[in-house]
């Protein structure tokens, strides 16, 4: 069996190991084809953790928030028409621990905002058709301010229903709207922290799992175009690189919205805050540069005009640098198992070959050579990049 094939084999084989940690740690519905109907997502939500889970749990949650908000002010506090206590509690019931505080604070705020203002228009304008309009416009105007955030909104709407029900103009009645507000998120708060406060570390292991494969994808592509003496249309090569940059991208966004979710959650050293399988990831999303210039460094070459010096390297250099790009998508795959080690010895053999040949094959040519550096370049980042991990 020639190297190329056994690194084949051996990528195959990270591959199944991938797999077989993602099913061990987060079931096999992350990494088999789900049963698509309203039942087979309930009993995977039943039967084992991830998103389903996850948005079953969190839905609970707003339920019981909004339910317990609801009887706190009709039954012991005897507000009269408490509507915004549970409307309050489901919304602060959010994505994460941090956002559910952060959304408190932003709630009261604008409600407060909104009371307040129509209390003013209530005061000042007799006609309630006037004063409502009023209200909107100045109220959707000031909750675009900043600090508001997403709840900015609730000043417009806070101040339209008040002037819409009649209620501007009593203060205790005004006041009934503060106070059911603040209880209402104060209890979607504390039901999202302190039960089941959702974490996302099945994002990260299937984020890591999807862009290793991806990036590992690509780089097999591209060493199989450097092989040949005509590379042709590389079409589809930068269609593949297109979808690989889309992968970082959510990728970035599973890594910040896990880093997110552990903030001031008192779950957070469980292994489901997918802890250990950041540091991969991140190291996946850091290739990303290097890799995009290396196909730069193809298309550049392999297409060469007069108005560049860039020459298409011979066969034999390119078939070395095809060896190293192959066996570092080997070692791209080999990253999405968390803490297993990564063997670059290959790789680090076949760059000081390539090195070596561009400061004593004189007989290749300056644009070779010129052409041969570009490309080694981007494959020396990568390197880098691993070793460093």
């Amino acid at each position: 069996m020639t190297q190329p094939d056994r690194n084949r084999v051996s990528r195959l084989k990270v591959g199944e190991d991938v797999r077989r940690d993602l099913a061990a740690t987060f079931g096999p519905a992350d990494t088999e084809r789900h049963d698509r109907t309203p039942v087979g997502w309930f009993a995977r939500a039943l039967r084992v953790p991830g998103r389903e889970r996850r948005i079953l749990v969190q839905t609970a949650k707003a339920t019981l928030a909004a339910t317990a908000a609801w009887l706190l002010a009709t039954l012991v506090l005897k507000l009269p028409q408490p509507f915004l206590a549970p409307y309050a509690a489901i919304f602060l019931v959010e994505a994460t621990v941090y956002r559910s505080l952060r959304g408190w604070i932003q709630q009261v705020g604008s409600v407060a905002t909104g009371v307040l203002l129509a209390a003013v228009a209530g005061q000042l304008i007799p006609s309630q058709a006037v004063a409502l309009a009023v209200v909107v416009f100045v109220g959707l105007l000031a909750g675009n301010w900043r600090r508001f955030g997403d709840s900015g909104v609730w000043v417009g709407v806070t101040g339209m229903l008040l002037i819409s029900y009649g209620t501007a103009r009593d203060p205790a009645l005004l006041g009934d709207r503060l106070l059911e507000t603040a209880i209402g998120a104060a209890i979607g708060v504390a039901v999202n922290t302190l039960i089941f406060p959702p974490l996302y570390g099945e994002r990260l292991a299937t984020a890591t799992d999807r862009l290793a494969t991806a990036l590992a994808g690509l780089l097999e592509s591209l060493s199989d175009l450097v092989r040949r003496d005509d590379p042709g249309d590389l079409d589809d090569l930068v269609t593949q690189a297109q979808d690989t940059r889309s992968q970082v991208v959510v990728a970035e966004e599973a890594v910040g919205l896990t880093r997110e979710g552990r903030m001031l959650n008192l779950r957070r050293g469980r292994p489901e805050s997918g802890a250990h399988h950041e540091r991969p990831l991140r190291t996946l999303i850091a290739l990303w540069p290097a890799v995009a210039q290396l196909i730069s460094a193809v298309r550049t070459t392999a297409a060469r005009r007069e108005q560049h010096p860039f020459e298409y390297p011979w066969r034999d250099a390119r078939d070395a640098l095809a060896d190293l790009v192959h066996l570092l998508a080997g070692a791209v795959q080999a990253v999405a198992v968390a803490g297993e080690p990564v063997d670059l010895d290959g790789c680090r053999a076949l760059l000081e070959k390539l090195e070596e040949r561009l400061v004593t094959a004189d007989e290749d040519g300056v644009p070779a050579r010129l052409g041969l550096s570009t490309m080694t370049l981007p494959a020396r980042l990568l390197l880098e990049k691993l070793e460093n991990r």
